[in-house]
């Protein structure tokens, strides 16, 4: 009885630590021990749906359960929970749900529409969702519909807006890699190879993807030496990891070996 006396202050404090703690203390208590977990594993996802119970109305936790499904390819249990992420913190997730329609999805339209209601929410700052701006996003998007005028249209913004705020040496790489596509795809090869050259002049001459396809132009305008030294400087560039991809997903226009084999096959 001693010994229980003894421990009973240190007892009491455990417990006032579980049953005196505010609600939103005790749903991040949960969601940090949620997020000790792999994303999807069903201890997360308990944390998580545990935590909602608690709060329905906190979006982050929303989008995090929904990412579980996401990852799974599982869009009909993804797109309830995101959703409701959405609906309750449009301002941060809403571009958010573009990107994921942009990549996991390929739904282009449903990303644009996305991105730009998310521009209507906040018109005194350009959103930058995933850690790029809504332009570069819809840049991708529209270039995944095919629709060259407005995928040039909206790369020239991003980089314009990029270059003034940070300098050139700030812009993200891909953006030229992908303007470079939209022109070469619609039929302006010098355009095309400008940005590819802007790309490889920015990057060190390193980048598989742009030599690749410098290597295409190259080969159309009947220049069949020179295209073949960058199809093998691509492998070259390939083999090291210089290319273009992303986690989970293919990305847009991703090259493989077979590609640079076959315009190696070609040039032969």
């Amino acid at each position: 009885m001693e010994k229980l006396l003894k421990y009973y202050p240190s007892i009491l404090l455990i417990l006032c630590i579980y049953n005196c703690e505010s609600k939103d203390e005790e749903i991040k208590r949960i969601t940090d021990y949620g997020f000790s977990f792999y994303q999807g594993s069903p201890t997360h996802m308990n944390a998580f749906a545990y935590a909602l119970e608690l709060d329905s109305t906190n979006a982050e936790n929303w989008r995090e359960l929904s990412v579980t499904y996401l990852k799974r390819g599982i869009p009909h249990e993804w797109k309830p929970y995101m959703d409701k992420a959405v609906a309750y913190d449009p301002v941060t997730w809403q571009g958010y749900r573009g990107y994921n329609y942009l990549w996991f999805y390929r739904d282009y339209k449903k990303a644009i529409a996305d991105f730009n209601a998310t521009d209507t929410l906040t018109p005194l700052y350009t959103d930058a969702p995933q850690g790029h701006s809504v332009d570069y996003w819809r840049g991708i998007a529209y270039l995944g519909l095919k629709d060259y005028e407005n995928s040039i249209k909206y790369w020239d913004k991003h980089i314009k807006k990029e270059t003034e705020e940070s300098g050139e040496d700030w812009v993200e790489i891909n953006a030229f890699l992908y303007r470079g596509i939209a022109y070469y795809e619609s039929g302006n090869l010098d355009e095309a190879l400008h940005n590819f050259n802007e790309l490889l002049r920015l990057f060190n001459n390193i980048s598989a993807d742009a030599k690749y396809y410098k290597a295409l132009i190259l080969k159309a305008k009947g220049d069949l030496k020179a295209a073949k030294v960058h199809t093998l400087d691509a492998i070259e560039d390939y083999n090291l990891g210089y290319n273009n991809s992303r986690p989970y997903v293919e990305t847009l226009r991703q090259i493989y070996p077979e590609d640079l084999e076959n315009l190696l096959h070609s040039l032969n």
